[in-house]
């Protein structure tokens, strides 16, 4: 346990003590030309340029993505538009089938009255 009743030259002793551990390990420290800072800040930079070549990759990929997704969507609205005209051109097929059974019927039935009045 520390003892809180150091006298002032104890604690400038200490404090000159710490200083100079401080300054002993900032220069036990190696310097930005040491051969390990070196390879350090050079493995850093490899390992930053891959992780942006990750990223690069994965936008690429999903700007892909996106643009299969939209081809796809637009094939099937294509698909959608061309089976609701295919529709529409059938039902205007049975619509004219129906007219012209009902002007067959209509002109059998004039073609009934006129032979019954000929006759």
């Amino acid at each position: 346990m520390r003892s809180f009743n150091k006298s002032l030259t104890e604690r400038r002793s200490d404090a000159a003590a710490a200083k100079k551990a401080m300054l002993q390990k900032l220069k036990s420290m190696p310097g930005p030309n040491d051969p390990t800072v070196i390879a350090r800040r050079a493995e850093r930079k490899a390992i930053a340029e891959a992780r942006e070549a990750r990223m690069a990759a994965k936008a690429a990929a999903a700007d892909q993505a996106r643009i299969e997704q939209a081809a796809r969507e637009a094939a099937e609205a294509a698909e959608h538009e061309l089976a609701a005209k295919q529709a529409e051109l059938e039902r205007i097929a049975q619509e004219a089938a129906l007219e012209e059974q009902k002007k067959r019927a209509r002109d059998e039935r004039y073609a009934a009255r006129k032979a019954a009045k000929r006759a």
